[in-house]
């Protein structure tokens, strides 16, 4: 044997490192080198990580319903507690003032819901009666101003198979009906469990905050309790903001129709107010149809005369009614509320529209408290004049004196 290899001592091959493999093929192909202890710690804490995360996902999606009911019945407490707060502050107990709260919203929707319902009433059944004069006055119109030559034998021939289409999308639904009636008492049930979380939310605003608050070190308390007061604050602004601008644009578009002699007109001005103001986006699309459709019954005339007056009431309220009113309450840029709105709608549908702007606004007025903002000093804006003194302006008018030499002989 030669000396150096006699020389080297042995090595444990547990004890070798990665330098010593890289050095020596032999321990890297050692099948019997043990595996570093961390290494199972490691596959172990994976394993966990990703099944905690599955777990807690598939939680989320069962319990998706029930954080929605929270979600909106926290809104809607937010949106009525300064009120349960005035009534509180004036001896009501906090569970009385929430239920004369409640009763009032009531009383309200019915009241709309009753409207609407007499109008509905009162249009399909005048559609109903003078159907056959409307489909001819109809066809003269149409036949008058695109010079065409329509019979009242080709509506009737297209109604015939509209309604054909229309029984069997009927018998569809009739099918369906199990399904449909399973839906609208899920529904319902949601909705009785959103009136009794919001009761709770808003009669035990105080203790809630306080059972929240006592989770946390008094540090971070403060701001706990700082950012609810803003989101009471923005949202009720929003409400409120949003109710002042509905009985605005009710009376201004009652007034029109009255003017245009339109039926139903309180119901309509009534739909219009609600549904523009409480529907973000789309609601005053939806709200200006029906009482276009309603007037183009009657005449074309007076359907495009009040399309232009919803038109211009928009343009009004957008550039001189709103920014006045939401000034104090919901200041937002119209672009950062649309983009709330559709971030909304991604999230959480037709729900998350509605609670987007008041979300959004308690975020912005936070951030605003919390985040420090500097003048902008612009360094490309040419500095204006210095002003001229009264002295600044006698002097130049006196002008510089001229110093004269005095002659060799002139006696001082």
């Amino acid at each position: 044997m030669p000396e150096d290899a006699a020389a080297t001592p042995p090595v444990d091959p547990a004890r070798s490192t990665g330098s010593d493999a890289a050095e020596n093929p032999r321990y890297a192909a050692d099948p019997t080198a043990a595996p570093p202890p961390w290494l199972l710690r490691a596959f172990l804490l994976a394993a966990a990580t990703v099944a905690g995360l599955i777990a807690g996902f598939w939680v989320l999606q069962r319990l998706q319903g029930l954080l929605t009911v929270l979600l909106v019945s926290l809104f809607l407490a937010f949106a009525i507690e300064p009120a349960v707060n005035w009534l509180a502050a004036r001896g009501v107990k906090r569970g009385l003032a929430t239920g004369i709260v409640f009763l009032g919203l009531l009383l309200i929707a019915i009241g709309f819901v009753w409207t609407l319902g007499a109008l509905l009433v009162d249009q399909v059944t005048t559609l109903v009666q003078n159907a056959p004069e409307y489909a001819d006055q109809v066809v003269d119109w149409f036949n008058h101003t695109f010079d065409q030559d329509i019979s009242g034998t080709d509506i009737q021939k297209y109604a015939t198979e509209w309604s054909d289409k229309l029984e069997g999308y009927l018998v569809g639904l009739a099918e369906n009906a199990w399904g449909i009636g399973t839906a609208a008492i899920g529904a319902l049930f949601q909705a009785l469990g959103v009136l009794l979380f919001t009761y709770y939310f808003a009669a035990d605003g105080p203790r809630f905050r306080h059972a929240v608050s006592s989770l946390l070190p008094p540090s971070r308390q403060r701001h706990v309790l700082r950012a609810w007061d803003i989101a009471v604050d923005k949202t009720g602004g929003y409400i409120y903001s949003r109710g002042l601008l509905a009985l605005c644009s009710t009376i201004a578009h009652y007034v029109a129709l009255r003017v245009l002699d339109v039926p139903s007109a309180f119901a309509l001005a009534l739909w219009v107010g609600v549904v523009s103001q409480f529907i973000p986006t789309v609601g005053t699309y939806l709200a200006g149809a029906l009482p276009v459709i309603v007037a183009l019954v009657q005449s074309p005339a007076t359907a495009l005369w009040i399309l232009g007056f919803i038109v211009l009431y928009q343009q009004f309220e957008n550039y001189v009614l709103q920014p006045r009113i939401t000034a104090t309450t919901l200041d937002m840029h119209p672009a950062v509320a649309f983009g709330a709105v559709l971030a909304g709608v991604a999230l959480l549908g037709a729900t998350g529209a509605l609670l987007a702007i008041p979300v959004t606004a308690t975020v912005q007025a936070f951030a605003g408290a919390y985040i420090r903002r500097y003048e902008v000093k612009d360094t490309t804006a040419t500095p204006p004049p210095p002003r001229r003194t009264l002295l600044s302006r006698l002097a130049k008018f006196a002008g510089p004196r001229e110093s004269r030499p005095i002659p060799p002989d002139s006696k001082v």
